[in-house]
């Protein structure tokens, strides 16, 4: 989501949040689900892109030196060890990358204590 907003309107992004995508010294790895995101909400009409979302959505993660995020089966079977309150299906794989990885988790929700994670959505956003 954090990224999503980095697309459109910055307003619901804490401002350590927007530094860390607007610095780009940082390895930046984006799950595909977030550019999945990008297309369906144009496609309804909920998101405005100045172009279709392939070559925005390209052009975008080359600007702020972004890659891919992959997901391999070590990944997902680590799912197995997440508390079951980290429901939904896609976020249970990008946390257990993140844990496995040793990685920072840019996220707009507040999860466990034992996962490296920074909060970038905006205090008042209601997230």
């Amino acid at each position: 989501m954090v990224w999503l907003w980095s697309v459109g309107s910055t307003e619901n992004i804490a401002p350590a949040g927007l530094e860390v995508l607007k610095r780009g010294g940082e390895d930046i790895d984006l799950s595909a689900v977030s550019p999945w995101e990008v297309a369906s909400k144009a496609k309804i009409g909920k998101f405005n892109l100045p172009q279709a979302p392939g070559p925005y959505v390209r052009r975008r993660m080359a600007t702020q030196s972004i890659r891919p995020l992959s997901i391999t089966q070590d990944h997902t079977l680590k799912v197995y060890d997440l508390a079951l309150h980290h429901a939904g299906g896609f976020d249970r794989r990008f946390l257990a990358k993140g844990i496995l990885e040793k990685m920072t988790i840019l996220t707009a929700d507040r999860i466990s204590k034992s996962i490296r994670w920074r909060f970038c959505g905006a205090e008042n956003s209601g997230s």
